[in-house]
């Protein structure tokens, strides 16, 4: 009797392990920012830069978008993410407050403006005299 209640004792501390284990690899794993940039055409843009930080402007980060326009961001904590993605002198317009979750993935599509076009909070260029 005494060795079924030691086995069903470890199997029950074993249990738990696992469950505490996978909570923690979901934690270190973070959160997950993925998508396509895109130019005025509609079409994929290839390499464009990806500024990424939390709402408050903590943890910034940069990636590159694959050959096919593609990003992804991951081990992001918890939090609210601006994004904008830049190529060719283009730029989209920041994609703000976007909520992550953890162990979660968010989908975004960054559009990048004509490159001639102001953007909004961007000071004008200086003129040189």
């Amino acid at each position: 009797m005494k060795c079924k209640t030691i086995a069903a004792s470890l199997l029950g501390i074993a249990l738990l392990t696992a469950t505490a284990a996978t909570g923690q690899s979901v934690k270190r794993s973070g959160a997950t920012l993925t998508g396509t940039v895109i130019g005025a055409d509609g079409k994929p843009v290839p390499n464009a830069a990806i500024s990424c930080e939390s709402s408050g402007g903590l943890r910034p980060r940069a990636v590159h978008a694959d050959a096919k326009g593609i990003f992804v961001i991951t081990g992001l904590k918890q939090d609210s993410y601006d994004l904008r993605a830049s190529a060719n002198g283009a730029y989209s317009d920041w994609e703000r407050n976007i909520p992550l979750r953890l162990g979660k993935t968010k989908e975004v599509t960054l559009r990048l403006l004509n490159g001639n076009t102001a953007l909004v909070g961007t000071p004008p260029p200086v003129k040189k005299q």
